[in-house]
């Protein structure tokens, strides 16, 4: 069954370029341009998944995305040129699934409107997440590294540390803000992301001890990423 895609932007050339891009994926698409045509829209049409912006005619996005989560649970992703942590947390704290920051390539924004439509359809998360020498039991909760001999060696991690890591592994290649990491390892802590600094300084220290040096790199301007050479 074809998936339907509602667009909330007001800027015509990137919801243009959106709407080629998601219909060229196979998906229908609605879109609108302010808050009351996409609250309208979403109550009427009943939409898979909404791409919604904060800066909209009529109000802010998130009060479109909070009078989607006071009627159901459809998923939504931000799509947004706002930049800071306060609307990100506030945007996951509301219950968006997703936060794209503008200029955006869109062929990523395809491949996270898939994931997020995986996610929401109930496809089940793989249980066991293998990135180069990296191991990761999502049931079990264990990490490992494989070593030359092809041994693993188990990392003696925090619960924080491995939902950190657990986190970036589901997303390989992707940088993630400071914030996101946080709202990942701890849903509403209060503290500052900073303290995510400390936890990938720690976290990098004990891959590097067990044969997975260098698979956590930091990014300038953002924050950190998961990474393996091809």
């Amino acid at each position: 069954m074809t998936s339907k895609i509602l667009v909330v932007e007001d800027e015509r050339e990137i919801a243009d370029l959106l709407v080629a891009y998601i219909e060229r994926a196979g998906m229908q698409v609605l879109r609108a341009v302010s808050v009351p045509e996409a609250i309208m829209i979403h109550s009427q049409s009943a939409p898979d998944l909404v791409l919604l912006d904060i800066g909209l005619p009529g109000g802010d996005g998130l009060d479109v995305l909070a009078a989607v989560r006071r009627r159901t649970d459809t998923p939504v992703i931000m799509v947004t040129a706002v930049d800071d942590d306060v609307s990100k947390l506030s945007s996951f704290r509301i219950g968006a699934d997703d936060y794209v920051v503008k200029p955006f390539n869109p062929s990523e924004v395809i491949e996270r409107i898939r994931a997020v439509l995986r996610r929401a359809s109930g496809a089940r998360e793989p249980k066991r997440i293998t990135i180069g020498p990296l191991i990761i039991d999502l049931e079990s909760r264990l990490a490992s590294c494989v070593g030359s001999e092809a041994s693993e060696r188990r990392l003696n991690l925090t619960p924080t540390e491995f939902e950190i890591l657990a986190h970036m592994a589901r997303y390989p290649r992707r940088a993630f803000t400071r914030a996101e990491l946080l709202e990942a390892a701890a849903p509403g802590s209060e503290a500052y992301d900073r303290v995510v600094d400390s936890h990938l300084s720690k976290l990098r220290q004990k891959l590097a001890a067990e044969g997975c040096k260098d698979l956590i790199e930091p990014v300038r301007g953002v924050g950190y990423r998961l990474w393996l050479e091809t």
